[in-house]
């Protein structure tokens, strides 16, 4: 079994591998069934999948089916209005069967007009704080890809007080001494706020170049294509790898995503 830690303040033990839904936007029900058997094996007890990641919802909803306390089950709108993430958290509820989830996330908010219209009085921040006081969600976390994500989740995190954040996290990323200075300040404020920290592209090979073929819709490369029979190897190198600071984790189970 996997090793878990606090998420933050919600009061979750969640293992340190987080599984990411994207790996089933774009695989059969006996495919994703495979997959989460695996995790099932090695007791991943956080789900993280997405409104954007294909057929991802539809693949996790038949595993919540008499088990849904078993999982911390996350998601994203990449909404920035009120109405569209209030409307697409409740698609989201009926395509995994489930009438709230446990953490809701603004997905990849980095562009500044989007940031100000997310943080408007009738943006996707608000809306999602009334669906929360509804029992909607339990929580609010912002996600995000790129090298200007970690100081826009430090600007998030001075306009509203999100109970998660994500972003990348890698040694090539660590290497570049403004990333790390930024995460490095982003970790401090998350651990003294018991804010979670989510980590992402942790086996990345790197960026995908500009003439890269394929649908993968993440923009690193991958180490290598990991089908269901691949997870368990997956986990045992984590297994080796030191842990991630401040209690951070790293969605490790299938393709580069967040």
């Amino acid at each position: 079994m996997l090793e878990s830690a606090q998420f933050g303040r919600t009061g979750h033990s969640s293992t340190r591998v987080v599984f990411g839904g994207a790996a089933l936007g774009e695989v059969s029900q006996d495919t994703a069934d495979q997959v989460l058997e695996v995790l099932r094996e090695y007791g991943v007890n956080h789900l993280d999948t997405a409104a954007s990641y294909g057929d991802s919802e539809l693949r996790i909803a038949p595993w919540l089916v008499g088990h849904r306390d078993d999982y911390f089950l996350a998601t994203k709108t990449g909404e920035r209005s009120g109405s569209g993430a209030r409307a697409q958290l409740e698609l989201s509820l009926t395509r995994l069967g489930v009438d709230h989830v446990d953490l809701i996330q603004l997905h990849n908010l980095v562009e500044e007009d989007e940031w100000e219209e997310a943080h408007s009085p009738q943006g996707a921040v608000a809306a999602l704080s009334q669906a929360r006081d509804e029992g909607l969600c339990r929580f609010i976390g912002v996600t995000g890809h790129g090298l200007r994500i970690p100081a826009m989740h430090l600007r998030s995190l001075e306009r509203f007080d999100f109970d998660s954040v994500l972003f990348p996290y890698n040694f090539t990323l660590r290497a570049d001494d403004a990333y790390r200075a930024t995460t490095d300040e982003l970790i401090a404020v998350c651990a003294e706020r018991r804010v979670a920290v989510q980590t992402i592209k942790s086996i990345a090979r790197g960026r995908r170049p500009a003439d890269a073929t394929g649908g993968r819709r993440s923009g690193y490369e991958p180490l290598e294509d990991r089908p269901a029979r691949l997870v368990p190897r997956v986990v045992e190198r984590l297994h080796a790898a030191p842990p991630h600071p401040r209690g951070g984790r790293a969605s490790g189970t299938g393709p580069p995503g967040g």
